[in-house]
């Protein structure tokens, strides 16, 4: 997301970079509940936290003292967990500069030479354009 969030933010700016981003990951959570899956990129030890987290607040009881119940955060860990990330964030770049190769999809009547009129069909300018 940080690499779409930086090529948008290139182009448009910050404001319409953070907006079009929160729609991505919408579109993503969106995805992901309606088809019951994981996210693939998931960093354990950060969601063993987060649900950690939501159990106190909903009134679990604290285990003081208690090590590796939040996440385990050993040099080990930190380390896969980094190593991950990198590879997520290469896998990413990797799509969009595949994406950037194959150029852009032309469908429809609009992109079929000859089919679409070069003309306005509706308005003023239709009418505009008819008129000796």
């Amino acid at each position: 997301m940080r690499a779409f969030f930086e090529r948008v933010r290139a182009r448009k700016g910050p404001q319409v970079a953070a907006t079009a981003t929160a729609r991505k990951l919408a579109c993503l959570f969106w995805c992901l509940l309606t088809r019951e899956q994981d996210y693939a990129y998931a960093r354990p030890s950060m969601t063993r936290s987060k649900i950690r987290s939501l159990e106190l607040a909903a009134g679990a009881p604290p285990r003081k003292g208690v090590r590796g119940i939040a996440g385990n955060k050993n040099a080990q860990t930190r380390q896969a967990e980094r190593d991950l990330a990198r590879r997520a964030e290469a896998a990413y770049r990797r799509t969009i500069a595949d994406w950037k190769a194959a150029g852009p999809v032309k469908a429809g009547a609009g992109a079929t030479p000859g089919r679409a009129s070069q003309r306005p069909s509706k308005g003023k300018a239709a009418r505009q354009a008819t008129s000796p």
